[in-house]
């Protein structure tokens, strides 16, 4: 069986900017690793309408999964609900479950319900709403895409909300072995292995240590038969010390 595919699409000037450092990403990566759904695109885009709706609309169409974080606030430039609706041609408003669960949620805290907080009951039409047991202000999904806040403690619950509702893969399994040279010393071995097992993925990650140069040799993969005799021939080539 085929492994769904995922993309990622993270919004917000802040993130290009570097005032924020962004960890949805990682989190999402480990996440759906874990599930057998495998990530093959990673995006960053700032609070620009047209930016954001012309890269849903190119990587909706190419994966099973597009997840969003960023820009589902109260304030202006909090703009991808309205984005996502454009790029699916569906209308946008305040959406009365929405506002509900918003309306409750500031009452019990002793908040106004203004209108600042109201824009974050504006859902496209169509969508399933994604529960936020955090700050209350829901996600959403429409169609194949899943749109999510940006504070990564929120982003991590609506998360694993969604993921509970959609089917992975077998999990994607890794094993990985340190090597006391550079790639320019292994690349050409490495590489006629990796076309050995052209059903796995291999990596190779060059570091550098007390002065010395290193890699870390990466193989991954569905079937853990392959993978073991992968790294048995691994061992062979370069030595026998995997994790």
């Amino acid at each position: 069986m085929t492994n769904p595919t995922a993309a990622m699409l993270v919004i917000g000037d802040e993130i290009l900017s570097g005032r924020t450092r962004d960890s949805n990403l990682h989190h999402l990566a480990g996440e759906l690793t874990r599930r057998g759904l495998k990530l093959v695109e990673a995006r960053v885009v700032g609070d620009d309408h047209a930016a954001i709706v012309a890269a849903v609309n190119d990587l909706r169409v190419r994966v099973d999964h597009l997840f969003t974080s960023g820009g589902i606030g109260p304030t202006h430039d909090d703009i991808t609900a309205d984005a996502v609706a454009a790029a699916f041609g569906v209308p946008i408003g305040v959406r009365e479950d929405a506002r509900a669960i918003l309306a409750a949620h500031y009452a019990r805290a002793g908040l106004e319900f203004n209108a600042a907080r109201q824009r974050m009951a504006r859902i496209p039409e169509g969508a399933a709403l994604i529960d936020n047991p955090i700050s209350a202000a829901p996600g959403f999904t429409l169609g194949n895409v899943h749109v999510m806040a940006g504070v990564p403690a929120i982003f991590e619950a609506m998360l694993a909300s969604v993921l509970a509702t959609v089917a992975g893969g077998a999990p994607l399994l890794s094993q990985s072995l340190q090597v006391n040279r550079g790639e320019g010393e292994i690349a050409e071995a490495f590489g006629a292995l990796a076309a050995e097992f052209p059903d796995l993925s291999m990596g190779s990650y060059p570091f550098i240590r007390n002065g010395a140069h290193g890699t870390n040799l990466v193989i991954r993969g569905t079937d853990g038969a392959r993978l073991d005799a992968a790294m048995m021939r691994l061992a062979a080539l370069f030595g026998t010390a995997g994790t």
